[in-house]
């Protein structure tokens, strides 16, 4: 099984080691994923990958249903998406909305070390949602995003254990949670079709859109056959909104 050489995040990095390992491990292994969020056989049920743009309108209740697509071996560790996110969202130099994980493996040929971009999952059943005793954090109505009303916030931190994907931190100078919100709040609201590590990526590793709508790339490269398209944890069952594929 492969193994973290560096988590590129400092906060990311005090995470206990085998939490840091278990993460990729139980994280990373490639799973069929029917695009509506249930987990499939790539090898017995690839055929039903795919399917009609009816049936998968009961999977995608939001409108516009805001979706990312992470071409895994497109990212070269540039961290533009890291600063871009920063200045954007005002992260402080000790929190993070999005992550860059590296993956070293000394046996590969040729190359041997890959970047795996990581933020919060949007998930369709958010288990920090489920755990939040303010209701603070909440999965918007309209979008599905999952975002944080800070004013409810109590700084419990439940919300962060209950996550499976260390996606959350305390940010110091609100008292309140923080976390990626797919920049709803500095730049979709405001007019913005994309999120600011998308808009910033050099090589188009990261892909967003609203995965409801068939004549958007995310949903051309989530719904398509030809290459597998995974997400991370997948047994957790939280039914990610950020899918990962080789391009």
């Amino acid at each position: 099984m492969f193994k973290i050489e560096n988590l590129k995040k400092e906060s990311l990095g005090k995470l206990p080691l085998l939490e840091r390992r278990e993460f990729l491990k139980m994280g990373f292994v490639v799973t069929g994923v029917f695009a509506g969020g249930s987990i499939l056989s790539l090898v017995s049920n690839a055929e039903k990958v795919f399917a009609s743009a009816g049936e998968f309108a009961e999977k995608y209740p939001y409108k516009p249903h805001y979706s990312m697509v992470i071409r895994q071996n497109l990212c070269i560790d540039c961290e533009r998406c890291l600063e871009a996110c920063r200045t954007t969202n005002e992260v402080p130099d000790y929190g993070y909305r999005t992550a860059i994980l590296e993956k070293h493996v000394p046996e590969a040929v040729g190359q041997k070390t890959e970047f795996i971009p990581v933020l919060c999952m949007q998930c369709n059943d958010p288990p920090c949602v489920r755990a939040c005793p303010t209701k603070a954090s909440y999965k918007d109505e309209v979008n599905g995003i999952i975002r944080i009303e800070k004013k409810k916030c109590i700084g419990c931190k439940v919300c962060m254990v209950a996550c499976p994907y260390n996606a959350r931190y305390f940010n110091n100078e609100t008292r309140a949670i923080d976390k990626c919100d797919f920049c709803f709040e500095t730049r979709l609201s405001k007019g913005e079709k994309l999120t600011a590590c998308s808009a910033v990526c050099p090589t188009g590793a990261r892909t967003f859109g609203d995965i409801s709508d068939p004549s958007s790339e995310v949903y051309r490269m989530v719904h398509q056959l030809q290459k597998r398209v995974w997400v991370i944890r997948a047994e957790a069952g939280t039914k990610p909104n950020v899918f990962y594929m080789k391009s």
